[in-house]
């Protein structure tokens, strides 16, 4: 039996199994994970379409093995976001084990510029077949772009995109039309006039080029239709409670919106000091399904979520990458997640 048709072989016996190549895959080396039943209908299927488990396996063994890099934010205190991108992944892999692919992780802080330059040198002294990248810091960014186009490594970006790169393909959400989504809840929930405020909270604003984007998107949407908005912004540049807190505290001292949007997934900062301050009367938007934005989308102190489908975006961006680097199967160059707008009476139904 040929190595191409053992392969062949796998794919039809997870389809026929309705199960992953990777559970395929452990029942073919006898591996733990796989529950008795499941395994018992893989070698039923295996005996009767006369696959042979040790033929398959040795074919397998000897397949090159493919290192695929992911360079994104690590999660902090202030925002688990990147856990969903990264389970995603993590599970994009697991299903490739057959594939004898192996994952790198060059996990960056999202605040320090210097540390996603050492992870660039680490990348640089690896040896990596593809590249999934979120470009957060746009200059270095651009230079590990650059570094892959020399070494002919393919490379995606997730979450937020970069222009004017050679990048195999997108994978996120389309951030203009994030902010015109925002935009037309805000105008469902204000009257005309009726002051609104953006909320920017990032260290370092330039680098968090996305949220600007969601900005511009916002502004569109009102001058497109035409309606009359107070839409005023405020600028954090911090990110733990206490400096957030007391910004908010100082602006709120003059100044009396009837809705605030929160640009990224750090709504919960603002959430928490509308609780400790027993603000009520302020209608809260902010973006991304995680615990803590959850928690107080339950109580009610936000009223909005827009999120991205993030797990998806993390498998979808290895996936495609491993369909380049072992078939040269070229994805489509942009791929938007769903914009999806959560509330208390619907999260329980939400999966990121």
């Amino acid at each position: 039996m040929s190595e191409k048709k053992n392969l062949q072989g796998v794919k039809e016996i997870a389809k026929l199994a309705n199960v992953s190549i990777g559970t395929v895959d452990r029942v073919l080396h006898n591996r733990p994970g796989v529950a008795k039943a499941t395994k018992e209908r893989v070698l039923a299927i295996l005996n009767e379409h006369n696959y042979s488990p040790n033929l398959i396996g040795r074919a397998l063994s000897k397949r090159k093995l493919i290192t695929l890099a992911v360079m994104v934010p690590k999660s902090s205190e202030e925002s688990a976001f990147w856990d969903a991108p990264l389970k995603g992944i993590q599970r994009a892999v697991s299903e490739l084990e057959i594939y004898q692919v192996k994952l790198e992780l060059f996990l960056f802080d999202q605040n320090d510029r210097l540390s996603f330059i050492e992870k660039i040198e680490e990348l640089k002294k690896a040896k990596v077949d593809g590249l999934v990248l979120a470009p957060t810091f746009l200059k270095e960014s651009k230079q590990v772009c650059l570094y892959c186009d020399e070494e002919n490594i393919p490379y995606n970006f997730i979450n937020s995109n970069l222009e004017g790169c050679n990048n195999l393909a997108y994978y996120g959400p389309n951030l203009f039309q994030s902010g015109t989504l925002a935009a037309r809840l805000i105008s469902l929930l204000n009257k005309p006039n009726e002051e609104f405020l953006i909320v920017h909270v990032s260290k370092e604003l330039e680098e968090d080029h996305h949220i600007l984007i969601k900005e511009e998107g916002v502004r569109s949407f009102f001058k497109e239709h035409n309606i009359e908005q107070n839409m005023k912004h405020l600028i954090i540049l911090g990110t733990d409670y206490s400096y957030v807190s007391n910004k908010l505290e100082t602006y709120l001292k003059s100044s009396n919106p009837k809705s605030i949007l929160v640009s990224n997934s750090r709504v919960s900062t603002i959430a928490r000091f509308f609780e400790e301050k027993q603000i009520s009367g302020i209608r809260l938007i902010g973006f991304d399904f995680l615990p803590e934005n959850v928690e107080y989308l339950q109580k009610s102190t936000i009223d909005f979520l827009i999120c991205h489908k993030p797990l998806e975006q993390g498998y979808q961006s290895i996936m495609s990458l491993f369909a380049q680097v072992n078939t040269q199967k070229t994805p489509p160059k942009i791929n938007y997640s769903p914009l999806d707008v959560i509330c208390k009476e619907n999260y329980h139904y939400y999966q990121n």
